[in-house]
């Protein structure tokens, strides 16, 4: 008899860890589209740091990702027990946090890159050429753990899709193995990006002409992959910020998967461009919503300041 019931139990685990494995790879190739999206995001975030303090940097977000997705988690399966209706409502504000934030990069490059005295400019070379600012730091830091919570908060409602019908026990499995891939996968890649100039420099100074020529490449190709990533980055947040609040408003849902629909039966080129419709429609919509949120913000920011000053009078 316990024999038999050992085997019972291995072959209940057996069974369990085979399931969490295919749940576990159905929510992965489901949550890939927003993996390419959080490492464009996170490879922004910490780009322009000064070299010595890149890793730490990364460290550090890596670390308030974890923390995030210990908080997601737990709350993601009380939401399924107790509250599955608050899922998209939630989901709905991290998007239109991404959006706005999208907006305000855009508002600062295009209406307040110029508004820079030269002193503070210089300031600003000397901290990057000597040692880096640790308010600075800190403030780039938070915000990129607050936008990966945003796009956690999304792969952990995706994952939470695909083992809605299963027990908590293959639920919690399958979302702690998404949580811990994830973050290893999206940060360990980011460290790698981050760090390309340097492997570059490594390489021209080795004695090997193929090194020093393939290091020149580096060196030559990584600031423009982290111009294209910090454009993707920023592109990332419209179009997922965007696909989150449009799937949260079930007409204009429809709206898009109908315009694609109609693109796809007209054939020809229009057949092509109804691949991407529904992303340039999302990332369109995210651009609109976020730049109501920053109209609103901006008001109601000079409203107090008003008020404050009003006071101080």
């Amino acid at each position: 008899m316990p024999a038999g019931s050992l085997l019972t139990l291995l072959d209940d685990i057996a069974t369990i860890l085979d399931d969490v494995s295919i749940l576990t790879k159905k929510a992965t190739a489901k949550t890939a589209g927003v993996l390419g999206d959080d490492l464009a995001l996170n490879a922004q975030q910490v780009s322009g740091v000064v070299s010595n303090r890149e890793l730490p940097v990364v460290w550090a977000v890596a670390k308030g990702s974890f923390v995030n997705k210990l908080i997601l988690v737990p709350l993601a399966l009380l939401i399924s027990a107790f509250a599955p209706w608050a899922v998209t409502p939630l989901l709905m504000i991290g998007g239109l946090y991404l959006c706005f934030e999208g907006c305000e990069k855009l508002a600062h490059h295009f209406f307040h890159r110029h508004e820079k005295s030269v002193e503070q400019a210089g300031a600003e070379i000397q901290a990057l050429t000597h040692d880096a600012n640790p308010q600075t730091e800190k403030e780039r830091i938070k915000g990129a753990v607050r936008t990966d919570f945003v796009l956690s908060a999304e792969i952990i409602a995706i994952t939470l899709g695909v083992v809605a019908g299963q027990d908590f026990q293959r639920q919690l499995l399958v979302l702690s193995s998404i949580a811990i891939v994830m973050t290893v996968g999206v940060y360990g890649l980011v460290a790698g990006i981050v760090k390309l100039d340097d492997a570059g420099l490594y390489l021209t100074q080795r004695r090997g002409a193929l090194q020093q020529r393939l290091g020149s490449a580096i060196l030559w190709i990584a600031p423009f992959l982290m111009k294209f990533l910090s454009i993707a980055g920023t592109a990332a947040m419209f179009l997922v910020g965007g696909g989150i609040v449009t799937h949260g408003i079930p007409p204009l849902h429809h709206a898009i998967a109908h315009a694609a629909q109609a693109l796809q039966s007209s054939g020809g080129i229009a057949a092509i461009l109804s691949k991407i419709t529904p992303s340039l429609l999302d990332g369109l919509c995210g651009l609109i919503a976020g730049s109501i949120v920053l109209i609103l913000w901006t008001g109601i920011q000079k409203l107090r300041g008003q008020k404050s000053s009003g006071n101080a009078h």
